[in-house]
């Protein structure tokens, strides 16, 4: 029975975090911010540290680094700033702060490799709340604002000419983002986030005739990756966080496969 508790908490909190990332890691593939995605996730564990430090919740120590970081590069990009390089700095630099904070910890090192790695072993009935009320908000946001959202995506101008901010939508999407971190930590840790973003929405992108539908497709995707990622790690004895990345991989390979074979046979029989 405590075996049965122990893996439904782990399946639910990977169902969660597949259901928060899948919308978003979608507008991160079409507005190519799957860097953005990378250095929001790394200032988490500066946001890790600081929680620990002052006996706050991880959730909110990682929601609130990771919304300013978010929220900073939205800004410092407006400035006129080369994009890649400023997330090259921010993401980096922010990782490097977040794990020299945390080295002046006592007893953090262990925890410290839980929020790099991911643990959805040990995850408890709290976290599974905290992982599906971030998820439920996620959802609740991109459906609020899914039509602008897309459109701005689409067509900044046009988007514009139909009266709709462009920098409202972007700010929209960085708060979705900084949930999605915070949400995501406890399974597949910081250096895994973005991953665990882009993988299935691009895994769907090929198969997927709209944006909604690219979005159900992806979401069903890392779904199956947390759950047989669960699986096989607990039948193999390998780390769960980074196995469930690595199922996703696999689903991506697999699809490119697929994709690639049918556009030759669609072709062949063209001719």
């Amino acid at each position: 029975m405590i075996l049965d508790a122990f893996l439904i908490r782990a399946a639910l909190a990977g169902v969660g975090v597949a259901v928060a990332a899948a919308p978003m890691g979608c507008f991160v593939v079409w507005r190519r911010m799957a860097y953005f995605g990378d250095a929001t996730a790394h200032a988490a564990i500066l946001g890790v540290a600081l929680a620990l430090a002052l006996s706050w919740s991880v959730f909110f120590g990682a929601l609130v680094v990771a919304l300013l970081m978010a929220v900073a590069v939205s800004g410092l990009g407006n400035r006129g700033l080369a994009m890649d390089t400023l997330l090259g700095v921010l993401a980096h630099s922010a990782l490097a702060f977040g794990l020299v904070a945390a080295s002046f910890l006592t007893g953090a090192r262990l925890d410290l490799m839980a929020y790099l790695f991911g643990d959805i072993l040990a995850v408890g009935w709290g976290d599974v709340a905290v992982i599906w009320g971030g998820a439920l908000a996620v959802l609740a946001l991109i459906g609020w604002r899914w039509s602008p959202l897309l459109l701005s995506t689409l067509n900044g101008d046009l988007a514009q000419a139909a009266g709709i901010d462009p920098r409202r939508e972007q700010l929209v999407l960085t708060l979705s983002l900084a949930l999605v971190v915070a949400v995501a930590i406890k399974v597949v840790g910081v250096l895994l986030i973005g991953a665990l973003l882009v993988i299935p929405a691009a895994t769907a992108r090929p198969f997927a005739r709209t944006p909604e539908g690219m979005a159900i497709l992806a979401t069903a995707i890392g779904a199956f990756a947390a759950l047989a990622g669960l699986a096989a790690a607990f039948r193999f004895d390998t780390p769960t966080g980074p196995t469930i990345v690595c199922v996703a991989a696999g689903c991506f390979a697999l699809a490119t496969v697929v994709n690639a074979l049918g556009r030759a046979v669609g072709g062949g029989s063209e001719t």
